[in-house]
């Protein structure tokens, strides 16, 4: 009997001391970082209409589609497009058809690409 009760309380206190153990190991252990996760990067947005406004010192330009106006500004970054040719900022004009790829920062819409739609020429074919 003696030796039963012996193996029961041996059995219990190396359970406890193990437990005890692991729990000491866990709590020992750094908890994670608080630093807030680095911010997603902004999702790249398209907006196409026609061109209303430019202005060069501003660095903005607006662009209607229907009853939607969104004013863009652009950086030394952003590329203007012309089918496979690249433009200058100046090369856009009142009145063009543009697409643009732009990133929402803050409440500012930024275009990274604008695409301008080639000219329509009419050309009158001859019998």
């Amino acid at each position: 009997m003696k030796r039963t009760l012996f193996a029961i309380v041996f059995a219990l206190v190396s359970s406890v001391a193990f437990i005890s153990g692991v729990m000491a190991q866990q709590s020992t252990t750094t908890p994670p970082a608080t630093q807030s996760a680095p911010s997603a990067p902004a999702k790249m947005e398209k907006f196409s209409g026609t061109v209303e406004k430019v202005d060069d010192a501003a660095k903005e330009f607006v662009v209607k589609k229907g009853n939607d106006e969104k004013t863009f500004s652009w950086s030394d970054q952003t590329k203007f497009m012309q089918g496979k040719k690249e433009l200058t900022s100046s090369d856009v004009k009142k009145g063009e058809h543009v697409s643009v790829r732009y990133k929402m920062e803050g409440s500012k819409l930024t275009a990274e690409k604008v695409f301008v739609s080639m000219k329509k020429t009419s050309q009158k074919k001859s019998m």
